[in-house]
């Protein structure tokens, strides 16, 4: 059983593919060549996520369920940003992290993260009913 306070983070450099001008194909809009919320918020979810591979059995795999972040600063391509996840507890069967990411100027992103441990066989079952 995770105990409040476990964290997991990681370092990873922001290439053009991570930026809010990459999102140009699909929203036709001139956005700048910086990291993309987007992106930012999937590196949050992924630290929350390695944290919970542990509480799960198999065939099963954790989610993402809320989001609650807070964007601060643009951090530029080729620099580096880091994502750390902490459990701080449970809401019921979510499981809740604080979030925060860094860049070399210091913190970009910060908020609050939930995740469920569910079935990975009945997550697809429910996305295959959705066509």
């Amino acid at each position: 059983m995770m105990e409040p306070g476990t964290s997991f983070k990681f370092r990873c450099t922001v290439g053009e593919a991570d930026t809010a001008a990459a999102l140009k194909p699909i929203t036709g809009d001139d956005f700048p060549a910086v990291l993309a919320t987007t992106r930012c918020i999937a590196l949050l979810e992924l630290a929350a996520g390695r944290l919970l591979k542990a509480e799960c059995g198999p065939g099963q795999l954790s989610v993402g369920v809320i989001v609650d972040v807070k964007h601060l600063a643009a951090t530029p391509v080729g620099a580096w940003v880091e994502a750390e996840a902490t459990y701080t507890g449970r809401n019921g069967r979510l499981y809740v992290f604080d979030v925060v990411a860094r860049d070399p100027g210091g913190e970009v992103m910060r908020g609050r993260h939930e995740r469920a441990v569910i079935d990975e066989t009945r997550l697809l079952e429910g996305a295959a009913k959705r066509r």
